[in-house]
């Protein structure tokens, strides 16, 4: 029986050798190829690209083959490349989409592909959904073999993205401000797909960068590239022993961004987002709108009413940020699993551009982070958010599954204001701390979210979430 191929909110991934195979590698990217010649029966192009995960130069040339089996011109991107640049490339060359071979952020262990459309858009549900339904026409047709679909001839280009996204990063970013303060940044690609680009970009502007982990990893490191609390040791040493005022990461494609303040503190992402946008709307005078998943923090929602800014709250998965990007309706998106882009930029998470921007913000307001953070926290409130996973027998997720559908008025003691199912089943209460629960489409896991106004609200709100789960 053949594995079913399912894209999720970004993508499909597996564990290679398991799921993850030559086999449904071909399946999927013949799946991709048959919706793109689909959509443009003649003259397509297809951007091929990876991070620096094991055997994606091989995934790249087997994709490319498949495409042209299939009348599409492959435009194969040779060296490894964040996720933002794909994004920026397919507009600027008016490719008809990116087949990336990356897992983002999962552990070495797995590998993936992300499907982007010429908007430079992760693909929406509707489009994924197509992709699926051809993954199993070709299944049926015995499409994976990579036998010629159509007639239609292709060539094969190679393309860099690399110098086009960084000159475009350096028109977004005040470079010069970051150098007129002297700013010293380190900076951990960990082993990804950023190695050359924000350390190169902040060099060439004569800012001072040091690097850790600026080599390949297959195993990055025998562990996720995750830019996480945990996971940035090596990175606050290097920040100690050159003075650095900031130090900035991203993960293994580059789409996730991790911040660490002067002192070695962690700036969890909901509140580097809050920071970022309230400095936008002061520097560049943007005040069009700003979004946020479900799941991210409320702080947002204050800096939104004190700055006189429209709020626009998604589901969980970038690309309906995105959306709002590409009709200039937000000066900025971000979404508290370390995802955001901004107005004029790229409609996909850069982790690139979110380190590049805090470094600006640092220069140009002259405070570590967290005096900026405690700053705008006086002015609008403090907020405390919280994210935690919980795994289920079969039977608690049976059981949960049916209590998610419900519309409880009380929750362990607090009354329930507002419900919201824009994605999982959101509580708000009374006092405006919230908790959201979202169920795993992968693995018997529920992703719990919680929000309160204080440390201890938030731990007790916690608690009482757990409780909710398993009582």
């Amino acid at each position: 029986m053949l594995t079913q191929i399912k894209f999720g909110t970004s993508g499909w991934r597996a564990v290679m050798a398991e799921e993850f195979t030559f086999a449904n590698v071909r399946r999927a990217v013949g799946g991709i190829a048959r919706y793109v010649a689909g959509q443009k029966p003649q003259g397509a192009r297809v951007i091929v690209g990876r991070d620096p995960r094991f055997l994606g130069e091989t995934f790249c040339s087997m994709a490319a083959e498949i495409l042209e089996a299939h009348g599409i011109g492959p435009v194969v991107v040779a060296e490894a490349a964040p996720t933002p640049a794909f994004a920026y490339a397919v507009v600027q060359t008016k490719a008809d989409g990116v087949i990336n071979f990356t897992a983002s952020h999962n552990p070495p262990q797995y590998n993936g592909i992300k499907f982007s459309t010429p908007d430079g858009c992760p693909a929406l549900p509707e489009v994924t959904k197509k992709i699926e339904e051809e993954i199993e026409a070709g299944d049926l047709e015995g499409a994976a073999s990579g036998r010629k679909s159509n007639g239609n001839r292709s060539v094969r280009e190679s393309l860099d993205v690399k110098q086009g996204y960084l000159k475009r990063l350096g028109e977004i970013v005040d470079l010069n401000v970051i150098r007129k303060a002297n700013l010293r940044v380190c900076f951990d690609p960990m082993w990804g797909a950023a190695r050359g680009y924000s350390d190169e970009l902040l060099r060439d502007a004569g800012v001072e960068v040091a690097t850790v982990h600026d080599y390949r990893d297959v195993l990055f490191g025998g562990h996720a590239p995750e830019p996480d609390d945990h996971l940035l040791e090596e990175l606050r040493e290097k920040m100690r022993t050159t003075g650095a005022q900031i130090g900035i990461a991203t993960d293994g494609d580059a789409d996730r961004f991790g911040i660490v303040d002067a002192d070695g503190t962690f700036l969890q992402p909901n509140y580097v987002i809050a920071l970022l946008f309230d400095y936008l709307v002061e520097s560049r005078g943007w005040k069009n709108g700003v979004a946020k998943s479900v799941a991210t923090t409320n702080l947002i929602n204050a800096i939104a009413k004190a700055r006189g800014v429209e709020l626009y709250e998604t589901p969980v998965g970038f690309k309906y940020i995105g959306e709002l990007i590409m009709q200039d309706k937000i000066a900025i998106g971000g979404e508290e699993s370390a995802g955001l882009s901004i107005r004029h930029h790229v409609p996909e998470k850069d982790g690139v551009l979110a380190g590049l921007l805090c470094c600006e913000m640092v220069a140009k307001r002259g405070k570590p982070l967290s005096e900026q953070l405690k700053a705008l926290c006086n002015q609008v409130g403090s907020y405390y958010p919280q994210r935690e996973n919980f795994r289920l027998t079969p039977e608690v997720k049976a059981k949960f599954t049916e209590k998610l559908r419900s519309d409880p008025r009380d929750f362990c003691g607090h009354k329930v204001s507002e419900v919201v199912r824009k994605d999982g089943l959101k509580l708000v209460f009374e006092d405006g701390s919230w908790v959201c629960y979202r169920l795993s489409g992968t693995e018997p896991v529920v992703r719990v979210y919680s929000e309160a106004r204080s440390e201890q609200g938030v731990e007790k709100l916690s608690t009482a979430a757990k409780q909710w789960i398993f009582e």
